[in-house]
């Protein structure tokens, strides 16, 4: 392997932010915040929005049941005025 040029790998926690669902997994992947893991080691902590824990292919079922639309998600994140 070519010196510096490939990104660090190590371990990072994953937190579903629909169901509270973590997982430890290796990724090249940084980020801000920590967490302290069941090891009593810290991580870092990478927020997603869905998993496996709440994608519909793996569970079979909607957990969606709180979320607005994709319109009322896209005028909240980016400010905007609804008409």
């Amino acid at each position: 392997m070519k010196v510096n040029i490939h990104p660090e790998y190590h371990k990072v926690v994953f937190m579903d932010m629909n169901s509270g669902f973590k997982f430890l997994t290796g990724s090249t992947k940084t980020a801000n915040e920590t967490i302290e893991w069941e090891d009593g080691n810290t991580y870092p902590l990478i927020k997603v929005e869905v998993s496996s824990d709440t994608h519909p292919f793996y569970t079979g079922v909607q957990k969606f049941t709180d979320r607005s639309g994709r319109a009322e998600r896209f005028i909240k994140r980016y400010n905007m005025k609804s008409k």
